[in-house]
This record gives structure tokens, C-alpha cells and sequence, in this order.
């Protein structure tokens, strides 16, 4: 297994699957959030089935946090190795006669969506395992506020513009990210052959999956 990791294939096939795990993580959780647009009181209901069921908290969550871990770390690292082999192979690299700006900057965009990831744990994950873990509390209620707290939590922390718009310039570089990741993560599988269609695919996911994600933000600013 070790050999695996340490072979450039090796290290793109296991980048590739990490970005299979969490694109469907990204769709998983834009589809319960939206549900927030339409429905508060179901959107209340899955999150407290989400937040209180031992298969997703004690398994599936970690795998999860692990994949994110995995993802950025294998990523950093592929383009330390890429940077390294470019300069031995080249003395000038004229790298945009070769590739897209996108896939060049991967690392920058990765970068920004690390920054909002931290930021989304901030507003989400640490107070929400500071509730269940620390304190106890699995009710999935709050003082003042009727019924689950959940859609409550949600619509507050987009009443600040600034934090809005940061959300929604992560899921603008989120977008620039999968537009090259995704038909990248099939080539890296071996479905080179299909990248054609999956260009169109991966296209129609950039641009759909962000900006769900910045109407619910600008959904919620305007609407609480």
C-alpha cells in the first residue's frame, strides 16, 4: 500500500477517489440544504435525523473529515512533486501552452476552499459538537426558538452580509475548482476515453452545485 501512495499514479488515482467521495458529499448536502428554501420544517427534520444518527455521526462523519483531510494534504503534495518535475525537465515552463489557467491554479483555488471550509466549521461543526459532545444535548432544541433549532441556526449565520459574500466568493472558486477536478478525477481513473461527454457533465456540476449553494446563502440574507 505504501508503494501505491508513492508512485505518481498511485497518488493520482487516490486524489481522484477522495474528489469522487466528496462530490457526492457536496450533492448529499446541497439537497438537505435546499430543503431550507422549501420546507423549513422538513429541512429541521433531516438535519436532527443527520446530527442524531450514530451510522452518520460515528461513522460516516469521520470517513468524511478524513476524505476532506486526505483530499487537501494529497493535493498539496501532488503539486510540490508537479513543481519539482517541471523544473528539473525544464529550463523555462511555458505551462499555458500545455494546460488551463484553472488546472494550473488548482492549488489557489484548494487553498480558498481550505479558508472557507474553516470557516464553515466555525459556524457550524465546532458549535454543533461543542451542543451534542460537551454539553449533551441531543435534543436537537434551542431556548427561544420553537420547535428544532436547526433552520434557525441556518438563516442566522447568513443575516451578515460580509460572511454572505464570502460564502459566496468559496463556492465562486468552489465552481473554477470542479470545472478542471472533475473530467481530471475520471482521467486519472482511466476513463480518458469519455472526456467528451464528461467535460459536459463536469460542467453542468461547477456551475449548478455552487450556485445552489450562493442562492440558499442569498435566499436566506434577503428573506430572515
Amino acid at each position: 500500500m505504501s508503494g501505491f501512495f508513492k508512485s505518481s499514479i498511485g497518488r493520482k488515482v487516490a486524489m481522484a477517489l477522495s474528489a469522487f467521495f466528496l462530490m457526492i458529499f457536496l450533492l448529499q448536502h446541497l439537497f438537505i440544504n435546499t430543503l431550507s428554501v422549501f420546507s423549513p420544517e422538513l429541512f429541521n427534520e433531516v438535519s436532527h435525523f443527520m446530527g442524531t444518527n450514530p451510522l452518520v455521526q460515528f461513522a460516516l462523519q469521520p470517513v468524511l473529515i478524513i476524505g476532506v483531510v486526505f483530499h487537501f494534504v494529497m493535493g498539496f503534495i501532488l503539486e510540490i512533486k508537479n513543481n519539482n518535475a517541471r523544473q528539473t525537465k525544464y529550463v523555462k515552463n511555458n505551462g499555458a501552452a500545455n494546460a488551463t489557467w484553472m488546472s494550473r491554479n488548482m492549488i489557489w483555488s484548494g487553498v480558498v476552499i481550505l479558508a472557507f471550509i474553516v470557516l464553515h466549521f466555525i459556524d457550524f461543526w465546532f458549535p454543533e459538537i461543542n451542543t451534542k459532545f460537551i454539553k449533551g444535548d441531543w435534543s436537537g432544541t434551542m431556548e427561544g426558538v420553537e420547535g428544532l433549532r436547526y433552520y434557525e441556526e441556518l438563516t442566522h449565520k447568513f443575516v451578515n452580509p460580509i460572511r454572505v459574500g464570502a460564502y459566496a466568493l468559496a463556492f465562486v472558486f468552489l465552481g473554477l475548482h470542479l470545472a478542471h477536478g472533475f473530467t481530471s478525477a475520471f482521467q486519472s481513473v482511466g476513463a480518458a476515453s469519455l472526456r467528451k461527454k464528461l467535460e459536459n457533465v463536469g460542467k453542468a456540476y461547477a456551475i449548478i452545485v455552487p450556485l445552489g449553494f450562493i442562492f440558499i446563502a442569498l435566499f436566506h440574507h434577503f428573506n430572515h
